[in-house]
């Protein structure tokens, strides 16, 4: 056995034990004590993730779970695409093992696992566009009837619940379907996850909000341990299974929590600045899409495969994967921290702050075309 075999074994032996030490009945006591418990949760799930990872790696190249290169897809050679399970696993058991719970809390993780599942059987044999859209509204009415929905209709008109209801469905459904068609590249939409769910943390936790924070910081540990084996070049795909997953979660963290206390502006632009990206990239695609004759029916949208995304375009200008990734992510990260300070100014501020996100996804715009013009030449 080789010295570098011994030092990954021992280290793998290590993070064992730090598991077992933090899932055993005492194991979080202390950030109880310190008042650091999200610390705790995030510490578990990104060991969870990262311990999880390379025996569904195994599994996936063992059942020939695997995600084969075509025309349409940048990898090369067949790559494991159940990335998800570790995903959702390592993020149940840090937040079910935190053992703080919430009728709205239990409702989204309701929701999330029947996405996973849904996701899941679609990686080992695709599932068809109609039972997608169906569980998917399956899972979002269920989180809705534990009480998560927007509240982006005043209460003075009489249908406010019900509009809310279904603004609450398109959301979910566009989210969770703008994430994965995001997932395009190694570790594009696992960095995503992680940023977007630090965002959504950091705000959750300034403004008390302790079942959100938890969940949020949760996912973004789990995203880090398992972005060490997505990032290019990926020993493991997230699949549907996790892209959605991810996707599904984000939407749900938008909608669970509370953005502002009497300004609606602030409210609504907060989590669109935070997942502006996703949201972006697929109006422009399907704008594009329909205008080309690419898409005619909104099953030949759920089912389309381009290379018209914004990673796509980035990478015909000549970036590489790495450097595509982070373009996006550091793009990201800007707009995130305007929905950061978007809280701390009035109406104006606000739109202020909305006015430049417009000048940025304008800059993106021209970046895409000249992607387009590129592929044309």
């Amino acid at each position: 056995m080789t010295l570098d075999r011994i030092i990954k074994k021992s280290y793998f032996i290590l993070l064992g034990i730090l598991i077992l030490f933090l899932i055993q009945p005492h194991g979080g006591t202390w950030g109880y004590e310190y008042n650091l418990r999200w610390f705790y949760v995030f510490i578990l799930g990104g060991a969870l993730a990262y311990v999880l990872t390379p025996l569904l790696i195994h599994f996936g190249y063992k059942f020939n779970l695997l995600d084969h290169p075509n025309e349409r897809k940048v990898h090369k050679i067949p790559v494991p695409r159940i990335g998800g399970i570790a995903i959702y696993t390592a993020f149940m058991i840090a937040i079910i093992r935190n053992l703080q719970f919430s009728k709205k809390f239990t409702g989204l993780i309701i929701g999330a696992t029947i996405i996973f599942v849904l996701g899941l059987f679609d990686d080992i044999k695709p599932v068809s566009a109609k039972a997608r859209i169906f569980f998917q509204l399956l899972a979002s009415t269920v989180v809705i009837m534990h009480g998560v929905h927007t509240t982006i209709v005043p209460d003075t008109y009489s249908f406010h619940y019900l509009a809310d209801v279904i603004i609450t469905l398109f959301w979910f459904v566009g989210i969770l379907n703008a994430v994965n068609f995001l997932d395009g590249i190694d570790g594009l939409v696992t960095s995503f996850g992680a940023v977007c769910s630090l965002l959504f943390f950091v705000i959750a936790l300034q403004t008390g909000q302790r079942y959100l924070a938890w969940m949020c910081i949760a996912l973004a540990g789990v995203c880090l341990g398992f972005l060490h084996y997505n990032w290019h070049k990926a020993k493991i795909f997230l699949g549907d299974s996790g892209a959605t997953l991810i996707g599904f979660l984000l939407a749900g963290f938008a909608v669970f929590g509370s953005w502002t206390r009497d300004n609606r502006v602030v409210g609504f632009a907060t989590p669109l600045l935070i997942l502006s990206i996703p949201i972006f990239d697929m109006i422009y695609t399907t704008i594009s899409r329909i205008r080309n004759g690419s898409v005619k029916s909104f099953k030949q949208w759920l089912e389309y495969v381009g290379k018209d995304h914004f990673h796509h375009r980035l990478l015909k200008l000549g970036l590489s994967v790495r450097q595509s990734v982070r373009f996006i992510i550091l793009l990201n990260l800007c707009l995130g921290l305007s929905a950061l300070i978007i809280r701390q100014t009035d109406t104006q501020g606000s739109f202020i702050l909305l006015l430049q996100a417009t000048v940025i996804f304008i800059i993106v715009v021209l970046l895409m075309l000249a992607g387009r013009t590129v592929t044309e030449d």
